[in-house]
C-alpha cells in the first residue's frame, strides 16, 4: 500500500484541506480503514479501489474519524488527482467516473481546477424550528443575523445557516461539543469590493463528541451552489472562500452549466506521494 497526501481548494501552498489517499488497499477491512483514518487525523481518508461498476474508472471509499462516508466533495477531487497522477486514465476522454456511496460521481477538468459534478440533493426545503433553534445554538451565530435555514443534504446531512454577510460568518462562536451525526454550515454573501462572492463555514461532530471546523468542505459548498443556482441567489458563477477561522485560506469555484448541471472546483497539489503503509491490520 502506498499513501499519497494531497492539498485540495488552497489558493496557495498548504493552504487547502489536506487528504490522504490510500493505494492498494484492497485487503483493508473497514475497521482497519476507520483505525487509518483517525491515527492520521485529518477529516477525511480516502482508499482507492477497483470499481465494481463497468461505467466508473475506479472506487473510493471516504472515511471521517466517526465512521464512513457517501460522498465529500475534496475527497473526491483529491482522490481523483491522486489517481490520474499515478497514471489512471480514464475511458472517457474528458471526463473521469468516481463510483463512492451515492453512485457515480463525474470529474472533469476544468481549466487549471478539477471540477466534480454536484450530486442531486436527497433532502432540501426549511428547517423545523426545533431543528433551526438547535442550529443557531450550535453554531453561536446571532439570530439576528439568520436569513434562511434550509437542508442541502447530499450524502452528509448538511443544514445551512445563510447569513446577512461574510462577516457575520466569520463572527460566529461555535459549541465545543455537539451530537453524533451533526453537520451544520454557515454562509453570508461578501462586501463590494472583496476578492470572493461569498464566505463560507462548515462544522461537522467528530466522532467523539467534538464540533469540529472544516477548513474546506466540497459537499457543503455543492450543497449551498445547488441552492443558491436553484434559488437565483447566484447565476452563472462565483468563487467561495473557506477555512480562515481554521488558519487555512481555501479557494471554491463553483458554476452551472448551460444544461443546469452545478460544478465544484478548485485546485489539488501533491504534497506527498508514494509513502509505504505498513500493517494496520489486527
Amino acid at each position: 500500500m502506498e499513501l499519497d497526501l494531497i492539498d485540495v481548494f488552497g489558493s496557495g501552498p498548504l493552504s487547502g484541506n489536506p487528504l490522504a489517499v490510500v493505494h492498494g488497499g484492497e485487503e483493508l477491512d473497514a475497521d482497519a480503514m476507520l483505525r487509518l483514518t483517525r491515527w492520521l487525523g485529518f477529516s477525511e481518508t480516502t482508499f482507492l479501489l477497483p470499481p465494481t461498476d463497468p461505467a466508473a474508472d475506479y472506487r473510493v471509499r471516504i472515511f471521517y474519524p466517526a465512521g464512513e462516508l457517501p460522498f465529500a466533495g475534496h475527497p473526491t477531487l483529491g482522490s481523483c488527482h491522486a489517481w490520474l497522477a499515478a497514471g489512471g486514465k480514464p475511458k472517457r476522454d474528458g471526463a473521469v467516473v468516481q463510483e463512492c456511496g451515492v453512485g457515480l460521481v463525474e470529474v472533469r477538468q476544468d481549466g487549471d481546477h478539477l471540477a466534480f459534478k454536484a450530486p442531486p440533493l436527497i433532502k432540501s426545503g426549511p428547517l423545523t424550528d426545533a431543528e433551526r433553534e438547535t442550529a443557531i445554538e450550535l453554531t453561536g451565530v446571532s439570530a439576528d443575523a439568520l436569513v434562511e435555514a434550509v437542508h442541502v443534504q447530499n450524502g452528509p446531512g448538511w443544514q445551512l445557516l445563510r447569513l446577512r454577510s461574510a462577516e457575520d460568518v466569520l463572527a460566529a462562536d461555535p459549541a465545543a461539543k455537539a451530537p453524533q451525526g451533526t453537520d451544520i454550515g454557515l454562509a453570508g454573501p461578501a462586501g463590494s469590493g472583496a476578492d470572493v462572492d461569498w464566505e463560507l463555514r462548515a462544522f461537522f461532530a467528530d466522532g467523539i463528541g467534538r464540533f469540529v471546523e472544516d477548513p474546506v468542505t466540497g459537499s457543503f459548498n455543492a450543497g449551498v451552489a445547488m441552492h443558491l443556482f436553484e434559488t437565483g441567489l447566484a447565476t452563472g458563477s462565483y468563487r467561495a472562500a473557506q477555512g480562515r477561522k481554521t488558519g487555512a485560506d481555501g479557494l471554491v469555484h463553483c458554476r452551472q452549466d448551460e444544461s443546469g448541471d452545478v460544478w465544484i472546483g478548485g485546485t489539488c497539489v501533491t504534497v506527498s506521494s508514494g509513502g509505504a503503509v505498513g500493517s494496520i491490520s489486527g
